[in-house]
């Protein structure tokens, strides 16, 4: 069994859906991220960067229980667990590979950024908005040129560089982003979308997502808790 910590953000999701899409069984745990949960003890425990997701799987690779956290090594560690979504040869892993970290290096940090600055940040700051927001749209042309050459982001076979990829893209309007403006993404966006594990990953903790209106959740996650020792 796989424990699971996270919430019903894109980061979250990614571990979501590839649980659901590699049958794998697990139970997941609600980190409240507004309440401050991912600063408490047992949590830094697993997860020292405070973020999540983090996983605990009791049957490790030596038979013992193994901790991991950060969102791409744990998409890694469970395409090899599961033995799918990573490719089988070597070139098809390293090509795998080069996506994901794309995602982990700039989708993810530059369309949080997005969101932040357009949507989150006490006061709005036009260079902010404009620099993340055009960055967000140079990022989905890189996106729509690979798929407009390729079925999925790695190739012709969907794997884990497109379960990284595509909650981050759910929420594009907030990216100030025109879907229609990139067909290639919206293709492989319609696509990825219908995927049965898919539809039921991003419903996991969703019910218990809470929007960001009060002073005390921003504190926490942007403000001055989020950078005191823990």
């Amino acid at each position: 069994m796989i424990d699971v910590y996270s919430t019903a953000t894109p980061n979250g999701h990614k571990i979501h859906i590839m649980l659901e899409e590699c049958g794998l069984p697990y139970r997941v745990h609600h980190i409240d991220i507004g309440a401050g949960d991912q600063f408490k003890p047992e949590f830094l425990a697993i997860s020292p960067n405070n973020k999540i997701p983090a996983i605990v799987d009791a049957d490790g690779p030596d038979g013992k229980p193994i901790s991991l956290f950060e969102s791409g090594a744990i998409l890694i560690y469970l395409a090899s667990k599961a033995g799918k979504f990573l490719g089988t040869s070597d070139r098809e892993k390293f090509t795998v590979l080069q996506w994901l970290m794309f995602q982990m290096g700039g989708i993810g940090p530059m369309l949080g950024q997005a969101h932040h600055f357009r949507i989150y940040a006490p006061e709005k700051i036009e260079y902010a908005i404009n620099r993340y927001s055009n960055e967000a749209k140079r990022l989905y042309g890189v996106l729509d040129k690979q798929l407009a050459q390729h079925a999925y982001l790695a190739g012709d076979a969907y794997t884990i560089a497109d379960i990284a990829t595509f909650p981050w893209t759910r929420s594009w309007k907030n990216q100030g982003v025109e879907l229609e403006q990139f067909p290639s993404v919206q293709r492989w966006f319609d696509e990825i979308s219908a995927r049965p594990a898919v539809q039921r990953g991003v419903k996991v903790l969703a019910d218990l997502r809470k929007p960001l209106t009060d002073d005390k959740a921003r504190d926490i996650l942007f403000g001055s808790i989020q950078y005191s020792k823990h």
